[in-house]
């Protein structure tokens, strides 16, 4: 057995090379050019194709009484709009509107594929992904608040606050570091984070099950329980699906507000 072992772990590389943590084609050719592509990859492009597809669909024959498809772009829509945009951004969230129901469907999808069968995996679980979406929101309220407040205004409205002067060097730097690094950085890994948590975490049960079962016979109940759990965490994921997409769309609007608002 330790003889095994000792050959198991020779055909092991180490160190790692750079290659090695990347994720595996799922191209049939170009094996070692094709790490564009991936399973990640082609989520992230059936998402998009769904997203388009259905609400091109639903809106492309508009009725006084919506039809179902109808009536589910609406009803997103409109929970978007009036619950995040509105709610935050008053009348002037209207605008925003759009933006934000393309965000929160965008993530509430690509989350949803961690609990799919065959996928089982979301592309925010990958950081380039959420990183990404928070650099378009960090770009987008910065943008805002410039074209509303003026370039220095914006900044001096941003980073000064209403303070005694004599406090001022110590609450500007303060200020920036919250506003315009901790932000984006926030926005993205708290996404990021939940969505690899959740996967690793029904992974470990799952693959924790098999190993039981095939590890000794007096483990095998264990491998029951372990799949139990698995199926509890299922419901667990689901929800935390749903909260980080609101969670996300709702601090982008926030930002948003804060970026259009008068006062600091």
């Amino acid at each position: 057995m330790t003889g095994q072992s000792t050959v198991l772990a020779a055909e092991v590389p180490f160190p790692p090379k750079v290659e090695d943590f990347y994720l595996p084609s799922i191209l049939p050719w170009g094996e070692h050019n094709s790490y564009w592509f991936t399973k990640i990859t082609a989520l992230l492009w059936i998402s998009i194709a769904i997203i388009i597809i259905f609400f091109l669909v639903s809106y492309r024959k508009p009725a006084l009484v919506p039809t179902k498809k109808q009536w589910i772009a609406e009803s997103i829509y409109g929970f978007v709009r009036n619950n995040i945009a509105v709610d935050m951004l008053g009348k002037r969230g209207i605008n925003f509107a759009p933006y934000l129901t393309t965000l929160f469907v965008f993530i509430l999808l690509m989350n949803f594929w961690a609990i799919v069968p065959f996928a089982q995996i979301s592309p925010n679980s990958h950081i380039a992904f959420p990183a990404v979406l928070a650099v378009i929101s960090y770009v987008m309220f910065i943008y805002i608040g410039m074209k509303h407040h003026g370039g220095l205004k914006y900044f001096k409205h941003a980073l000064i606050p209403p303070a005694p002067w004599f406090i001022l060097p110590l609450l500007i730097p303060i200020e920036f570091f919250s506003t315009f690094l901790v932000r984006p950085f926030s926005l993205a890994v708290r996404l990021f984070a939940n969505m690899f948590a959740g996967h690793m975490l029904l992974l470990v049960f799952t693959l924790g099950g098999f190993a039981m079962l095939n590890a000794n016979v007096w483990f095998a109940p264990f491998s029951v329980v372990s799949w139990v759990m698995t199926i509890a965490l299922t419901f667990l994921e689901f929800l935390v699906i749903c909260l980080q997409a609101y969670v996300f769309t709702v601090l982008t609007a926030s930002y948003v507000q804060g970026a259009l608002a008068d006062e600091h």
